[in-house]
């Protein structure tokens, strides 16, 4: 198993920074690793609490009376210089339960009112986005939204179009455009699955 000899943070910003890990390999081998982190120093690091807390939230929703579309944003992202299909996603605030984090993120990026489903821990807790490359991790909410889109409450650095997408535009989305990968699985669930949600357990699933 490797080790790390060294942690020395790189960046100080206020949403993500950059730290060089000093390493050993399995092998006895000296090196560098380099990690991006939502963590505001060192301490705060997973390698160093070595507890698994959701950095964000992502909103898997459904719309309509027929339960028949899904909500999506079409976002600009920096990275790509370029607009991507995503959730409504946000960050989780300090305290703050990350089912809660998921209604205020959707009023907040849609206007739209999103009304959680309790499942299994098994299927919202907190799982690595891109693990070769940063430790944050995001549970997911499921639920149904309601309500008109309202943009009001975008911030200045934010630029959302909302989607409320049913099967005809999701299979245009997912063969012409730019989607997050974990959005392209579950949109692959709304396309086959006659109850998008069905994998949830119905059974177990309730209403919050």
């Amino acid at each position: 198993m490797g080790k790390i000899k060294k942690i020395e943070q790189a960046t100080n910003n206020p949403f993500v920074n950059l730290y060089n890990l000093n390493v050993e390999n399995r092998v006895g081998g000296q090196g560098y690793y380099y990690v991006a982190s939502r963590a505001k120093d060192a301490e705060h690091l997973e390698l160093s609490t070595r507890q698994q807390k959701p950095d964000g939230v992502i909103i898997y929703s459904l719309y309509g009376e027929k339960r028949d579309r899904v909500v999506l944003v079409r976002q600009y992202r920096y990275a790509i210089d370029n607009y991507i299909y995503e959730f409504p996603a946000g960050l989780v605030e300090p305290g703050e339960d990350y089912h809660a984090s998921a209604v205020r993120e959707m009023k907040e990026e849609t206007g739209l009112t999103l009304h959680p489903l309790k499942v299994d821990t098994i299927y919202e807790k907190p799982y690595y986005t891109t693990i070769g490359m940063t430790d944050e991790c995001c549970a997911t909410v499921y639920g149904y939204a309601d309500g008109e889109i309202n943009m009001d409450s975008l911030e200045d650095s934010e630029e959302i179009e909302v989607i409320l997408a049913d099967r005809d535009e999701v299979r245009r989305i997912l063969r012409e455009e730019r989607v997050a990968v974990v959005c392209s699985y579950m949109l692959l669930h709304f396309l086959q699955d006659e109850d998008p949600f069905a994998f949830l357990q119905a059974d177990n699933v309730q209403e919050k």
